[in-house]
């Protein structure tokens, strides 16, 4: 199992921050994703990463699949491979309307459809074929009708470091998930809850790896966990719940958040419809007081040594390749020992 861990979105302090990710690195941090929701874009941040680096894994944490044409998606991507010689994933997903609606100004609609045409696209351009393809919702090229009659095939003209780049796809609906289990190498739940895993998403799954391509291997899951480790560990706990708070509450519109829909599949339906009603209406720490110990010690490592490596045990039971931590304590030094002592129990 994997450990990485993502950026912040403020992007404060960012040169400490990968001076210390070097550090990390060398302590054992396997991977780092770089968030992308209405901040500075995480393409800059990645390449400045990647010269700083020489082993870690990058990856896209998430990039919208609306802001990008699929054809740009794939150029960065492998850009993005050729600077860390072969160190990225391109992490994509469909953020929410609130975003793409609010902030890019573009419908948000069709994010399953979507998402399948971008990655047929990305991979025609990474094997350097010319591209062609004639969806619902993109058109390469485009039909001399629809515009000046001069578009042609073109292939990329360099040649990528790899021409299957990994895709991560972020996704928490039934048929979300069964489309990552289809199509892409590693699905990225958030708030995953290892015991009842296969009772939410065993079914989208199981559907989804039936119609799998085999040279895409088996499908990785990652995900993200708040951590702290040592006696009295537990008290660290209430640091994950406003974190959960804002996504269960504030992350969408009342009757279209997928965290909250979540919760609710986990058999919180009081407790999510609570914690929304109290987030939108300003009472943030109200809302996060809300949120079940049961439920943030699910999703978390949070614990003594022994409790921890049985949290652990439950990821990897469950089919979790990376945890993707979320120090609770974020003193450096006490992250580079937390990290450390997570390696010792893995």
């Amino acid at each position: 199992m994997k450990i990485g861990m993502s950026l912040a979105y403020s992007g404060e302090g960012f040169r400490e921050t990968v001076d210390q990710l070097v550090e990390l690195e060398k302590a054992g941090l396997d991977a780092v994703a770089v968030r992308e929701a209405y901040t500075f874009d995480a393409i800059s941040q990645l390449g400045y990463i990647a010269a700083r680096t020489e082993h870690l894994e990058l990856a896209s944490g998430i990039i919208q699949i609306y802001t990008r044409t699929p054809s740009l998606t794939a150029m960065t991507a492998a850009g993005l491979d050729y600077v860390s010689d072969g160190r990225f994933t391109l992490g994509i997903g469909a953020s929410g309307p609130q975003v793409i609606e609010g902030f890019h100004g573009i419908k948000y609609d069709a994010p399953l459809g979507r998402t399948r045409e971008i990655v047929d696209i990305c991979r025609q351009v990474w094997r350097r074929e010319k591209v062609q393809h004639s969806g619902k919702y993109y058109e390469v090229p485009l039909a001399p009708e629809k515009g000046t009659g001069l578009g042609k095939p073109l292939k990329l003209i360099n040649h990528p470091v790899r021409a299957d780049i990994p895709i991560l796809l972020a996704a928490l609906g039934p048929k979300n998930v069964a489309l990552a289990a289809e199509l892409v190498q590693v699905w990225e739940p958030l708030f995953f809850h290892p015991g009842k895993a296969h009772e939410i998403w065993g079914e989208s799954l199981e559907a989804g790896k039936a119609k799998r391509a085999p040279e895409l291997g088996p499908l990785g899951i990652s995900t993200a966990v708040g951590l702290a480790i040592g006696p009295g560990a537990g008290e660290m706990l209430q640091y994950v719940k406003p974190t959960m708070a804002l996504y269960i509450g504030g992350m969408g519109a009342k009757d279209q958040n997928f965290y909250n829909q979540l919760m609710q599949r986990y058999g919180y339906v009081d407790e999510a419809a609570e914690i929304q009603d109290l987030y939108l209406a300003g009472k943030k720490d109200e809302a996060a007081a809300v949120v079940p110990d049961e439920l943030a010690h699910a999703v978390s490592l949070v614990g003594t040594e022994d409790e921890v490596r049985a949290q652990v045990k439950q990821f990897a039971d469950a089919g979790v390749t990376q945890l993707n931590i979320m120090p609770l304590n974020p003193d450096h030094a006490t992250v580079k020992t937390q990290l450390e002592t997570l390696k010792s129990l893995i």
